[in-house]
């Protein structure tokens, strides 16, 4: 099977790509590989992961499934957030050691695609292109980019980067029918920037999955069963709850999963390059590959619009 494409600066991505942060925590290793042979078998090569997923384990994961077959698949990962008190930002000499470091537990002698997992408050923003343009020309990363950025962190970003050097070329944040909040100012600064979009949490962190209903616990084995009971309720609330509902019910006209209608809404979007979905079973693969193949109606969006009002218009 041969899933549809998108760029990420030179990189061809697949338009449904599968998020590792599950890799060394929820799911062991065994488990990851058969879920990676299933993205290979359905398409998938677009695969997502960071320095801390996993407590590291997730790149070692990932770059053991890939094995032989490194060379179809585009990787992502991500430096910055903390590993342990004493790995963690963006500064110079950081960003190489980092870089090393995800190279060893990945296997390979290059990533394709590397992300500043969070901004670096003290760092100025300047010194890091500056370093990771060195790895580009160094032939260990091919492109790169931001995680959890503003409009304006990435204005600043776009307008540090040195003439002819390597700048962002995607930001990946948190997007999905259930938040909105992109749409208030980052998604217009991608197209001032031609800069590509990657969210994250296109589900709403399990939401839009269907598995949770109102008046019942979460599901055991589910990703909001480990959160605290606080957090459940704030997550799972009534109101998002009956929007899930309210969703199923538009994707149940086609026929769909309402996770499916989620990610192919998000490639309504042409700013997005990819929806990253996360998975623990192979099971789940071939329902997220084809949300790639399903025509979202111009009735679809509206009465999506209904039930979840876009950001720019809410009080």
């Amino acid at each position: 099977m041969k899933l549809p494409t998108r760029k990420i600066g030179s990189l061809d991505v697949t338009v449904v790509g599968l998020g590792c942060n599950n890799f060394g925590g929820r799911i062991d290793e065994k488990r990851s590989r058969e879920v990676v042979a299933a993205c290979l078998d359905a398409g998938i090569t677009f695969f997502d992961t960071a320095d801390v997923y996993g407590g590291t384990r997730s790149e070692e994961f990932l770059g053991r499934a890939l094995g032989k077959r490194r060379d179809e698949a585009v990787v992502t990962t991500k430096f910055g957030m903390q590993v342990d008190p004493d790995h963690r930002g963006a500064k110079p000499d950081y960003v190489r050691a980092a870089l090393e470091a995800s190279l060893r537990r990945l296997g390979t002698d290059h990533v394709d695609l590397y992300l500043l997992h969070s901004p670096d408050p003290e760092t100025p923003i300047a010194d890091t292109l500056a370093a990771l343009d060195g790895e580009v020309r160094a032939g260990k990363v091919r492109e790169i980019g931001c995680s959890n950025f503003s409009a304006q962190q990435l204005r600043l970003a776009y307008e540090a980067a040195a003439q002819g050097a390597a700048r962002f070329v995607c930001v990946q944040n948190e997007y999905s029918i259930l938040h909105r909040s992109p749409e208030m100012d980052v998604l217009d600064e991608c197209v001032a920037t031609d800069t590509a979009f990657v969210p994250y949490y296109p589900l709403a962190r399990g939401l839009l999955t269907g598995k949770y209903r109102r008046g019942h616990p979460p599901p055991p084995g589910t990703r909001l069963a480990g959160v605290g009971a606080e957090q459940y309720e704030r997550l799972a609330s009534e109101h998002n709850l009956k929007a899930v509902e309210q969703l199923t019910d538009i994707a149940n006209e086609h026929g769909w999963l309402v996770g499916q209608l989620a990610m192919a809404w998000l490639l309504t979007r042409p700013m997005v390059a990819s929806v990253i979905a996360g998975a623990t079973s192979p099971d789940q693969i071939p329902a997220n590959a084809s949300a790639a193949a399903l025509d979202v109606l111009p009735r679809d969006l509206d009465a999506i619009d209904a039930v979840v009002p876009p950001a720019s218009v809410r009080v």
